[in-house]
């Protein structure tokens, strides 16, 4: 992907072999240009294409280069939100439409995977949402209140349930949402983009977007290999936005976040560490994540960016919490490292923004990416086909606002999850 080993690290590894494609070198004409190559931009080059437009998406790296290619792997449901603060954020109409659409995300996600065959180390067995005091359970408890009247299949686990599903007695209880799952990220990114060539979308790689101009009532979106010419355009590159839709950048807040991957564990010590599959993680505010790829490889990750004297920081944090979560793994090593960035909005809700009549995006997806990107970008085929008008979307149009002081959150962020990792979790 890059050279750099910590911008994919397992998933790099990995992963599935990448479709062939190539900078765009010509001018080009379609109905529909996407600019970023991950899941909101692949899943609707995939269903416009499937629809019979002409589309060309185009990635200024590789496919799955962003947050895309790097994230922990869980297919969870919904937003980071608890029902009711989406509600009270969006009013009845649009809580209901994005809880409901969102919901069924990862059924959606598990479906793609299975019509095109799609080969990402898939596990549909659920989630855990684990609470390590009784704080957390008492969150979780209300999740379960909430989500259970809305007819979804979460149930709360008492701490013995827990640490058979776990393997682990360092929490009180956890949240199982049977909806949710894992799979490999960076592959299931592949897969989108080798299903969404089958279906007649052009990507093409290597191939900044440098500027963007209406003609008539045609875009020309430029690159310095040539000129796609379009009616409609998505935007679709989240926190790695870029020029020229910089608005998108300045309304979210940068999380980097990490992850360090084991050797693969022997079959007695699988036999104990996440029996079942499911991917985990916590519910402390700089939160611990845990998971297992299909090798057996167990995959720790929390907040913070693998560079400077903070990379040093994180992996002893990691060593730390891999033998308070599993004393018997405390000296089995890492074999990979790497760490990307979410994009937070200062709801945790996403956005629509519209820059033009014909240019579109969603965007601000609070490390809930995998399901939400895929059923937005889906979303926004359908609005593009006419299956759907502005008055039919799951969120409402809203301008970009630039987050006051945005500098400062992040700097606190990257800096804040240093200081807690130095002195945590010490036995």
């Amino acid at each position: 992907m890059t050279d750099d080993p910590r911008s994919h690290g397992l998933w790099g590894q990995s992963a599935c072999p990448a479709p062939l494609t190539a900078p765009l070198s010509q001018d080009s004409t379609v109905d529909v240009a996407v600019v970023g190559a991950g899941y909101t931009g692949l899943s609707a080059a995939l269903h416009l294409a499937s629809a019979g437009r002409s589309v060309a998406v185009l990635e200024s790296h590789a496919i799955g280069y962003g947050g895309s290619g790097r994230n922990v792997g869980l297919v969870n449901a919904a937003l980071w939100n608890m029902p009711s603060e989406v509600f009270e954020t969006l009013g009845p109409k649009y809580g209901a439409r994005v809880l409901t659409l969102l919901g069924h995300g990862p059924e959606l996600v598990f479906k793609i995977i299975e019509r095109f065959g799609l080969d990402c180390e898939a596990e549909h067995t659920g989630t855990l949402h684990c609470a390590p005091d009784a704080a957390g359970m008492k969150a979780l408890a209300e999740r379960e209140r909430q989500w259970q009247r809305l007819g979804a299949p979460v149930r709360l686990l008492d701490a013995q349930q827990t640490r058979r599903q776990t393997g682990t007695s360092l929490y009180l209880g956890a949240l199982l949402d049977e909806r949710a799952g894992t799979i490999q990220p960076l592959s299931y990114a592949r897969g989108l983009a080798r299903a969404a060539q089958d279906a007649g979308a052009a990507i093409y790689t290597r191939t900044a977007v440098t500027g963007a101009e209406k003609v008539g009532e045609t875009w020309h979106v430029r690159t310095p290999g040539g000129t796609v010419r379009a009616k409609w355009v998505i935007v679709a590159t989240n926190a790695y936005t870029a020029a020229p839709w910089t608005a998108l950048r300045e309304e979210v807040i940068a999380l980097p976040y990490f992850n360090f991957a084991t050797r693969p564990l022997s079959a007695d010590q699988l036999s104990r560490v996440l029996p079942d599959r499911q991917g985990a993680w916590d519910t402390r505010e700089v939160l611990t994540s845990f998971r297992l790829d299909q090798a057996g490889r167990l995959i720790v990750g929390s907040i913070g960016a693998l560079k400077g004297v903070a990379r040093k920081v994180h992996h002893d944090w990691s060593r730390r919490i891999l033998a308070k979560l599993y004393p018997e793994l405390a000296h089995v090593g890492f074999e990979s490292e790497w760490y990307g960035t979410i994009g937070m909005t200062t709801d945790s809700v996403p956005r629509y923004h519209k820059f033009d009549d014909t240019v579109l995006s969603l965007s601000g997806y609070n490390g809930r990416g995998i399901s939400t990107g895929t059923a937005f970008g889906r979303v926004l085929a359908r609005r593009i086909c006419g299956d759907l008008t502005d008055a039919d979307m799951p969120l409402p149009v809203t301008p970009t606002a630039s987050v006051p002081r945005r500098g400062l959150h992040e700097h606190m962020y990257a800096h804040g999850s240093v200081a807690v990792h130095a002195i945590s979790d010490r036995l």
